[in-house]
C-alpha cells in the first residue's frame, strides 16, 4: 500500500511538472516586456539578440544549446550577439568579439575562445592576450589590428553601453526577442533547478516568444519603436 501511495505521488508530481513546462510563459515571471520596445531591424524575421560575455560560465554552458536552437529556428529569426562590455567601453573581450565579427571570422574562433577560458583556464582578459590567442588560431595579425582600431569597431564599442541601457540588460546571458521581450535563465528557471533544466526552460520560453512576435507581427500590431539614443 505504501508503495502504491508513493507511485501515485510520483506520477502526480511528474504530471504537474510536465504541465508547468508546457504552460504559456508569463509576463513578469518568465520574461519581461520592455516599456519602450526597440526597433527590430530584421525584416519579416523575428530579431533575437543574445547579450553574453565570454568569461561568463552561464553563457558558456548555454552556448551549445543556443547554437542548436538558432539552427532549429532557421529562417524564422535573425540572430546576433552583443558582448556585454563588463569592464566598460574598453572591455578587451567585447572589443575582440566586435573585431572578429567585423572581420567575418567568428565562425572559426568563437567556440575556441569559450573553450580556452572555461576549459583551459586561459583568462584572455587583456587586449594583448587576446591578440596572441587569435593569431595563434589563424587570424592575420595586421588585419586584426586594422579592424581593432577602425572607426566602425570603435563606434560599436562605445554604443554597446547605450544598447544595454536601451534593452534594460544588467546580467548575462539575456535574450531579447523582437525588440520587446527579454528573458534569461535567471527568469525562465526556478530556484533549486539544475542548470540544464533552467537552460531548457529558457529555450522553451524563447520558442514561445518567437511565436508570439510572429503572431503579433502577422496581425500588424503597432509597436512603439525607437532606437537607442546616439550621443
Amino acid at each position: 500500500m505504501r508503495f502504491l501511495r508513493l507511485l501515485i505521488a510520483a506520477i502526480t508530481l511528474m504530471a504537474s511538472t510536465l504541465g508547468a513546462s508546457a504552460a504559456e510563459p508569463k509576463d513578469g515571471l518568465d520574461y519581461l516586456t520592455l516599456a519602450t520596445p526597440q526597433r527590430a531591424e530584421a525584416g519579416k524575421k523575428v530579431e533575437v539578440i543574445e547579450f553574453f560575455m565570454y568569461h561568463c560560465p552561464h553563457c558558456n554552458a548555454l552556448e551549445p544549446l543556443m547554437a542548436e536552437w538558432v539552427k532549429k529556428q532557421g529562417d524564422n529569426i535573425a540572430f546576433h550577439r552583443v558582448h556585454m562590455p563588463s569592464s566598460g567601453p574598453a572591455d578587451p573581450q567585447a572589443h575582440a568579439y566586435l573585431t572578429l565579427e567585423a572581420m567575418g571570422k567568428l565562425d572559426g574562433i568563437h567556440q575556441k575562445i569559450f573553450h580556452a577560458i572555461h576549459v583551459e583556464h586561459n583568462r584572455l582578459n587583456t587586449d594583448e592576450a587576446l591578440l596572441d590567442f587569435v593569431v595563434k588560431n589563424g587570424i592575420d595579425k595586421a588585419k586584426y589590428l586594422e579592424y581593432f582600431n577602425s572607426f566602425a569597431v570603435q563606434t560599436k564599442m562605445k554604443r554597446s553601453v547605450q544598447v544595454m541601457a536601451a534593452y534594460k540588460i544588467d546580467s548575462a546571458p539575456s535574450i531579447v526577442i523582437g525588440g520587446r521581450y527579454v528573458t534569461s535563465p535567471a527568469q525562465a528557471g526556478r530556484p533549486g533547478q539544475a542548470e540544464s533544466v533552467t537552460q531548457e526552460a529558457t529555450l522553451q520560453v524563447m520558442d514561445a516568444l518567437v511565436a508570439k512576435v510572429q503572431k503579433e507581427n502577422g496581425k500588424g500590431s503597432a509597436v512603439a519603436a525607437v532606437k537607442p539614443a546616439r550621443k
